[in-house]
């Protein structure tokens, strides 16, 4: 793992390509790439999604941009960062992290995934993908970026309608050596929505689940509910700036009624201890992690 020197370097580097291609962010949106593009050289994510800086075409020709020059300047820190596509939405990577992510994906007992079924109300918790049709569609979505990022893994031929998608969805997509990998194409024939692709793409416990013709339900159902809002925080341990605050790393909600233990859940539980095992690997990147829970009164929701 690099050291927080060269850490830094590489914020400079950064700041410099930011510089060159004349991409005027605000002083909000600046500091959130930089904690994304820190949190996947020291792969604390293998996924980040860009939602700031600008809208599409622009924000990805920005970041393609800024990508090209950060290579130049300082291959050895970004050499494993590429840009993502998934129709309007866009993300940057570490494809060796991603690739490891697919793969534990397919682990349950070492990474369970949580569903929460939004079609119906009350919303209910998923414990198991069998459970669910809808949920078995993200299986095949998660074999697709399997076969892009960890080709040299077996893959599985219990569902070959599954396995065809997903290999035809791969051959119109990009490769991972290059800058941009376009996977627009990987909710193709499913009824997977973007909020349950994001839940699972961003390493999120628990995933909202619903399908294209319940999005209208799935967000009055959720606008009725009070949440759980789980933040995990970290500190950047940096010499460019004294006394440097708490940075939000994720979060995600959950639901009051199906998280009441709250930070004392065992599933969240068990993600802390992961995401701390993440940070104990890059220490010398970080000063400090944590994660706080607060609630969330009904109000509004957009997925």
């Amino acid at each position: 793992m690099e050291a927080a020197s060269e850490l830094d370097q590489g914020m400079k580097v950064l700041d410099s390509c930011l510089a060159n291609i004349n991409w005027r962010l605000k002083p909000s949106s600046k500091r959130r790439l930089q904690l994304d593009v820190l949190a996947l050289i020291t792969r604390m994510r293998a996924v980040v999604m860009v939602d700031y800086g600008g809208i599409m075409p622009q924000l990805q020709h920005h970041l393609s941009s800024l990508l090209q020059l950060a290579l130049r300047d300082s291959p050895s820190i970004f050499e494993h960062i590429r840009v993502m596509v998934i129709q309007d939405m866009i993300y940057l990577i570490h494809i060796t992290e991603i690739a490891h992510f697919v793969r534990s994906s397919f682990n349950s007992q070492q990474h369970p995934l949580l569903f929460v079924d939004l079609e119906h109300q009350p919303p209910k918790m998923i414990t198991q993908i069998e459970e669910s049709q809808l949920a078995m569609q993200l299986v095949s979505i998660q074999r697709l970026f399997l076969t892009v990022f960890s080709p040299e893994e077996p893959k599985s031929a219990d569902d070959p309608k599954a396995n065809a998608n997903a290999n035809a969805a791969c051959q119109s997509s990009s490769s991972p050596s290059a800058h941009c990998i376009d996977l627009s194409n990987c909710m193709d024939n499913t009824d997977i929505t973007v909020p349950t692709l994001n839940g699972w793409l961003l390493g999120y416990p628990v995933v909202y689940l619903f399908g294209k013709d319940h999005i209208s339900d799935a967000i009055y159902h959720l606008s009725t509910k009070y949440l759980h809002i789980f933040q995990v925080f970290v500190c950047r341990n940096s010499t460019l700036k004294k006394g440097t605050q708490a940075e939000e790393l994720l979060s995600f909600s959950v639901p009051y009624d199906l998280s009441m233990r709250g930070s004392n859940e065992q599933w969240a539980e068990a993600f802390l201890a992961h995401m701390q095992a993440k940070w104990e690997r890059c220490a010398s990147a970080w000063k400090s992690l944590k994660m706080e829970v607060s609630e969330c009164h009904p109000q509004a929701i957009v997925l």
